[in-house]
């Protein structure tokens, strides 16, 4: 009898363990709870802040594309007249990113060089703003009609690493990622991963870094400033204390003689137990 209650209780204790594990499993705890009038207010978008290390490529055009040629790097015109571009790329940049000569790179003191206006500041301003301040350059002393300048960032992408499923590098072709698109991408969390215990990395565009914890089951989560990424954030999932444990590995002597000293034990376990059957 009493074995059969200290079986009752270990099976009570393994339940409850596994009734409280499973609590630590979800995403976004209760996130229905959120009045829609926060969540709005939340909910747009910001245009990145370029920062140096940035690959930038700057389009200008017009009605007359031969008066913007000598604005677009890479391009030029033929002995025929013709508008003609250089195709000349470098793939090997990293993470399958082609990298062609007609990119901006931002240098670390946050400028880049632009044809015929020379060295401009980019590091700390929007997409819209440089090209703003690129417009107001260009129009009206160089030409008579007010130019289209786009702006698009091509190096906007994450690390996620830990206690994922396929920690990597990924890219993003519109220019944004939220904290779950980086996740899914990375195939979602292991279960092992600790859900309370996400560390974002940033570099901001000043240089500076910051360091900042994450619990996904915080429904608040939602509204924070991290949700959204920065291009070049790290995210690093810790291990819960069970795979952390799991990692703790014995020397494979001692390991070798604990499973001796066990296959002896249970082979005199069962000498014992043939000894008292024997004896009923």
């Amino acid at each position: 009898m009493k074995s059969i209650n200290t079986i009752l209780t270990l099976g009570a204790i393994v339940l409850l363990s596994s009734c409280h594990a499973s609590e630590k499993v979800p995403y976004i705890v209760d996130a229905q709870t959120i009045p829609s009038e926060i969540l709005s207010q939340t909910s747009h978008l910001n245009d990145p802040t370029l920062a140096p290390g940035d690959l930038l490529n700057i389009e200008v055009t017009a009605t007359d594309m031969q008066a913007v040629v000598p604005f677009n790097k890479g391009m030029y015109i033929t002995e025929n007249g013709m508008i003609a571009r250089l195709q000349i790329s470098n793939s090997s940049y990293s993470n399958n990113l082609d990298v062609s000569t007609d990119y901006y790179l931002i240098n670390q003191d946050g400028t880049i060089y632009f044809p015929v206006i020379g060295t401009i500041n980019a590091a700390g301003k929007t997409k819209l703003e440089l090209a703003q301040e690129i417009t107001n350059i260009i129009y009206p002393q160089y030409i008579k009609e007010q130019p289209k300048v786009e702006v698009r960032l091509m190096n906007f992408r994450v690390v996620v690493t830990g206690a994922v499923r396929n920690p990597g590098i990924y890219q993003s072709h519109n220019e944004r990622m939220n904290f779950f698109e980086a996740i899914a991408l990375a195939g979602d969390l292991d279960i092992k991963g600790d859900r309370e215990n996400i560390l974002l990395y940033r570099t901001n565009s000043d240089g500076t870094r910051e360091v900042h914890k994450i619990d996904i089951h915080d429904k608040n989560f939602l509204l924070s400033p991290y949700f959204s990424l920065q291009q070049n954030d790290v995210i690093y999932v810790a291990p819960n204390k069970s795979m952390a444990n799991n990692a703790w590995q014995l020397n494979p002597g001692v390991a070798a003689t604990i499973t001796y000293i066990g296959g002896i034990s249970s082979l005199a376990s069962l000498i014992i137990g043939i000894i008292n059957l024997t004896k009923d």
